[in-house]
């Protein structure tokens, strides 16, 4: 069965930096837009940035609330792909030359254990967080 496309729309509070980091760093098609929103191609999946004020409610886009996970602070709430390795290895490269600062930087996850996996945390020009995962045994994607 072919999984479906999600939809994911989220606060950004700069159009053109949001442009220049989902269309030109990430890569991602653009689709419809306007003067308020963006549409985007994440690798089959639509994500919409749509420009807000920099608050929403009582929190920031920039929200910094963290989980711990395998020893890091993971970003809450966070959004991202999970990728083939060697696609998560050109990407992570990618970043890296860009000089993106990461959240947690590119590394191996549970580490002989179920669910081993490579990861990467970084945020958006607006704050919002994303997180990269690759397996090198794609069938670990849910073990426990």
């Amino acid at each position: 069965m072919a999984l479906p496309p999600f939809h994911l729309a989220f606060p950004v509070d700069d159009l053109a930096a949001a442009r220049r980091f989902y269309g030109g760093l990430l890569g991602c098609r653009e689709g419809r837009s306007s003067d308020e929103w963006i549409d985007f191609d994440f690798k089959g999946h639509q994500i919409v940035t749509h420009l807000t004020a920099r608050a929403i409610g009582d929190r920031a886009i920039s929200d910094r609330a963290t989980t711990h996970v395998d020893g890091h602070g993971v970003p809450v709430p966070h959004f991202g792909l999970v990728l083939g390795m060697d696609e998560w290895q050109e990407l992570a490269q990618t970043l890296q030359d860009a000089g993106i600062e990461f959240v947690i930087e590119p590394a191996v996850r549970f580490k002989g254990k179920p669910g081993e996996q490579a990861t990467m945390f970084l945020r958006d020009p607006a704050g919002n967080a994303l997180e990269f995962k690759a397996f090198a045994d794609p069938d670990q994607l849910f073990a426990t």
